[in-house]
Formats: C-alpha cells, structure tokens, sequence
C-alpha cells in the first residue's frame, strides 16, 4: 500500500500506523536518536513530495504515455525491495497464500484503478490543483462512513469538508490550464481512493484470519498489494494497447528516463517506509497535521517547477482548499481524541 501521497493520509493509515507504532514500542524494536523525529518528519516530507514531483516529470516533462507501465514497474520495484529486505531479516512479512489473496483480490482491483487514475489525472492536471482536488476524497470518505459504519461527524468536520468543496469548485472554475479530462480522472480517483479506504476496513479484519502471526503489518500489505498488482496491471497493458507505444517510444532507450522512473519507484516505496518511522518518532496528531502542512509546499512547488500560468484567483482557490485540509486535519484530531 502506498501511502500516498501520494498521496491521501486517511483516518486508516493513521490507525494502521499507529499499531505499528505500539506493536514496534513492545518489542523494543524503536531506537532513540537524537532528533530522530525532526530526521524522520523531514525524510517522509520529502519522499511524499518527490513522489508527486517525479511523477509529474515523467508523464509531463517527458510525455511518457504509458501511465499503467509506469504504475507496473514502480510496484515491481516495491515487490523486489521488500522481499530482499524480508530474506535478510531485516522486516517481517506474511507468506502470500492462495487464500489471503482470494480475500485481498477485491480490494487490490481498487488498489490498482486508484494507481492508474492518479496517473492519468497527474499527466493532464498541474501538481497544485491535484492537491486541492484530492480533498474530495475527505469528503467521500466521510459520507461513506456515515452510512456504511453509522459514524457520526462533528460540525467542524462537516464545515471544514465544506470548505474543500467550495475550494475545489472555484479552483476548477478559475484553473487557466484545465483540461476536462484530467479533471474526470481525477474524479474517478476520488471515489476509487475512498472506496479503498473503506473497503480496507472491512478486509484487514478478515484477511487477518488468514495469516500465520493472525497480523497483517505495513509491510505485508505493501508486499500484497504490490505482487497482486503485477498481473492485473500487465493485464491492462494489454488491453489499453501500451505494448506498441512501449515498443515505439525513443524514451525506453534514454539511460536518464530510466534513473527517472526507477527513482519515482523507489519513491512510492520510501513514502511508506518513512511514514511508520515518523509516527514511531511523534504520534498520530503530529503525522496528521504535517501530511496536512506538507501540501502546502508541494502545491507551491508544482506550480514554480512546471511554471503553471495561475491567476490570483486561482492562486487564492488553492490556498483555500490547502488551509481547508488543515482544519479538516485538526477536527478530525479533536474528534479522535473525544471517542
């Protein structure tokens, strides 16, 4: 699983983190440094933001065409890394039976199409409005668990969901580079990030019953998610007909593009790596709010990178919905703390 970013930091990974953080404390596993938290929060700050970036300059910079092949070869990496680092000891994963994979299926397919649809939306869209445009999914999550697990929100939380709608909106009405398509996928994605964010609650409880330790680490599901990944994405290569384009393209046979892409892959595996090191460092508020506070830069940084034509009003809708994130991250933290 990558925390992503890219990309959303969602209430599950926070509490999937946070178990780790209390299983790692137990064991004794967690090695004080000095300043180890401020080293941490820095390294998941920059993965996560590189991530997004370094994406962007493979699918726009170079025009790279081939969003699922991208997705494929980056889980690959993610699939190499984690099982080297499993036979050395070095991490804890659970074997992949066939009957752990039947349970994770559904929810992988999920997986897959939110990789692919953030692709897709990130090609046609600049860095900064994908960053408000993500907000939606908050405001998905929210209504989903409403109905589906009967979770009542408080009125902060509702007014700050409020305000990453009215920003994403007027972000999309003043966006001088909108591209219709773009902004469908990045819909799609959306409603795809959070189904996976609500599914994944429902399948962790019962693929647990399916594992040797009856656990199912970060690790573990990064490897999961990764392998199952593989034959579904080569699948959709085929069907979206990348094979020809793979074949045709000069950019396969630039040594610089492949230190490019093969960087993003070790990226989306850092993002997780480095997200479980920060909150064994701090806690799930301090993760929360920089996840939060991390978008702020990123989106500042995308527009100056690619050199986005904005407007002030434009500029205004984004720091809107950026501001809106970070309420959204502080009511939810209050309302944690009250249950």
């Amino acid at each position: 699983m990558k925390t992503s970013s890219a990309d959303e930091h969602d209430e599950e990974n926070v509490k999937l983190l946070e178990k780790s953080k209390e299983r790692g404390s137990r064991n004794g596993r967690v090695v004080k440094v000095h300043n180890q938290a401020l080293l941490s929060g820095l390294a998941y700050c920059l993965s996560s933001c590189g991530m997004i970036l370094v994406n962007k300059i493979v699918l726009s910079s170079y025009d790279f065409n081939a969003g699922i092949s991208l997705m494929v070869y980056q889980n690959l990496i993610s699939v190499i890394i984690v099982s080297v680092l499993s036979l050395l000891g070095l991490i804890s994963t659970e074997p992949l039976t066939w009957r752990l994979i039947r349970v994770w299926f559904p929810v992988n397919a999920i997986f897959v199409g939110m990789l692919i649809t953030s692709m897709f939306s990130l090609k046609y869209i600049n860095v900064a409005m994908v960053t408000v445009l993500k907000n939606v999914t908050n405001v998905i999550t929210a209504v989903g668990e409403m109905y589906l697990f009967k979770k009542q929100h408080e009125g902060r939380v509702w007014a700050a969901l409020f305000l990453m709608i009215i920003s994403a909106i007027t972000g999309g009405i003043t966006d001088l580079s909108f591209n219709a398509t773009g902004y469908m996928w990045q819909t799609l994605n959306c409603f795809l990030t959070a189904s996976y964010s609500l599914t994944l609650r429902r399948v962790m409880d019962t693929a647990k019953q399916y594992t040797k330790s009856g656990n199912l680490n970060e690790f573990s599901m990064v490897l999961l998610n990764n392998t199952l990944s593989l034959p579904l994405g080569i699948f959709l290569i085929l069907v979206f007909s990348e094979v020809d384009y793979l074949l045709s393209t000069p950019l396969l046979r630039l040594p610089s593009f492949w230190l490019v892409v093969t960087f993003s892959g070790i990226l989306g595996l850092a993002i997780s790596f480095t997200s479980m090191w920060f909150l064994h460092q701090t806690g799930a508020t301090t993760y929360s709010l920089v996840g939060s506070l991390n978008k702020i830069p990123l989106s500042i940084a995308g527009i100056f990178l690619f050199k986005v034509p904005t407007s002030l009003e434009n500029s205004a809708s984004i720091l809107f919905g950026l501001l809106a994130g970070v309420l959204f991250a502080r009511a939810k933290i209050r309302e944690r703390s009250q249950s």
